[in-house]
């Protein structure tokens, strides 16, 4: 129920697409972790960050600098609703996206990712040098 896709474009389908920056290696951490799991729907898996995804720059630049989810009605989810599209897709984070659509869940949690996404560059330099430093 998990396949890789080379458009984020679409406008209704019968899956979910999950596009993320595959140059993070943050990112690529927490994709992973989600890929290793049984989606309870279709999930499609879309690497912003290659040039098969057919991004022109503008595009690759949006769809890098926030998570985003394209749902099965072709609404483009962004940020804490995005991750909220995910979980609920997911065995084991239901609950999470569940929780999350409560009333003032969502636009708190997403105070929460603006929040992280001031740091990412950050982790995102650390994450680079502790990769290095296992792979050696």
């Amino acid at each position: 129920m998990s396949k890789s896709e080379n458009s984020p474009q679409g406008t209704s389908c019968d899956a979910i697409t999950v596009m993320f920056d595959g140059s993070c290696p943050l990112c690529r951490r927490e994709i992973g972790l989600y890929q290793s799991l049984a989606p309870l729907q279709t999930v499609s898996w879309l690497d912003v960050s290659k040039d098969s995804a057919g991004l022109d720059t503008a595009e690759r630049a949006q769809y890098m600098a926030r998570f985003h989810v394209r749902l099965e009605d072709g609404h483009l989810a962004s940020g804490a609703a995005a991750f909220v599209a995910l979980w609920l897709a997911m065995p084991g984070w239901r609950w999470l996206g569940r929780a999350c659509q409560l009333p003032g869940v969502t636009p708190v949690l997403e105070l929460a990712y603006r929040g992280f996404l001031h740091l990412r560059p950050y982790l995102q330099r650390w994450a680079t040098r502790a990769e290095s430093t296992l792979a050696k």
